[in-house]
């Protein structure tokens, strides 16, 4: 079972990645340096290094789905 500690929200507006919410410096609606193609390699089991503009935080996202990113790490305090 996935862990939902290491899941977040993401959106696709306009060919563009955001989440609405930074989950280190809680900045608002994070443009994410990514490519709505990535997704899909992602899904299909490459690995992917994520580094967060506002605040350079990096993560390793490992699987995703139409809503939420998935992480080697929690994201989320439990």
């Amino acid at each position: 079972m996935i862990p939902f500690a290491h899941t977040w929200p993401y959106e696709i507006l306009m060919k563009d990645i955001y989440v609405a919410e930074c989950p280190f410096c809680q900045s608002n609606n994070v443009l994410l340096p990514m490519k709505i193609a990535e997704l899909q390699t992602i899904r299909e089991g490459k690995k992917k290094l994520l580094v967060f503009p506002c605040c350079h935080h990096s993560i390793t996202l490992i699987d995703n789905d139409r809503d939420y990113l998935l992480a080697s790490t929690p994201l989320r305090k439990s």
